[in-house]
């Protein structure tokens, strides 16, 4: 990675890699491609630059989690497995650093207009198929958040609603319900 000649004042980390289909049908490389650009990238650059920004005792920091880290994700183990860390840590590092003029803010987004559902091998799917949040929407709400210097901010009504849920509602509902989003239909 190259060095930067200046200091960081802004540093958006949304690293985000998804994968749909059953998990025990998935190539161990797969699966380590996600962990690997999730979280291991995520926290790597987290690492590689708050460090600095914490020294300069001041700075912003936006990491894109998911609503996916509330819900089991049936079809979707080790991405929502992924993103469920990476909104856990965003609230861990904040906490840390709160006394170095840093904030970190976490914003958690449902399915969103981008690539993600097709890379994902997720067409097929009945959240593949549904209407998404537009992606310049979500990505103004986390930067407008980032700027106000919250802790966290979940992206729509809708997905507000399914994070109370997750909250609430046993893990085998909800995953049972993740199911019914992420399974690929019968051809």
């Amino acid at each position: 990675m190259k060095e930067l000649n200046r200091p960081v004042e802004i540093l958006c980390a949304n690293a985000g890699r998804g994968l749909g289909q059953e998990f025990l049908g998935k190539e161990w490389k797969e699966i380590r491609d996600v962990i690997d650009t999730n979280i291991t990238g995520t926290v790597f650059l987290l690492y590689k630059f708050a460090r600095d920004m914490g020294a300069q005792r001041h700075g912003r920091i936006l990491i894109t989690g998911s609503i996916a880290g509330f819900i089991p994700g049936s079809f979707q183990a080790v991405y929502n497995g992924t993103k469920a860390f990476i909104d856990n840590f965003s609230y861990a590092l904040r906490n840390e650093i709160k006394d170095r003029g840093v904030t970190v803010t976490c914003l958690m987004p449902g399915a969103t207009e981008t690539e993600f559902f097709k890379k994902a091998g997720m067409l097929d799917t009945p959240i593949g198929e549904m209407k998404k949040d537009d992606a310049l929407a979500v990505a103004l709400t986390g930067f407008n958040a980032m700027m106000q210097g919250k802790a966290s901010l979940v992206h729509g009504l809708r997905n507000k609603l399914q994070t109370i849920a997750g909250d609430i509602l046993p893990g085998t509902w909800t995953a049972q319900a993740h199911r019914k989003q992420a399974q690929p239909q019968a051809s």
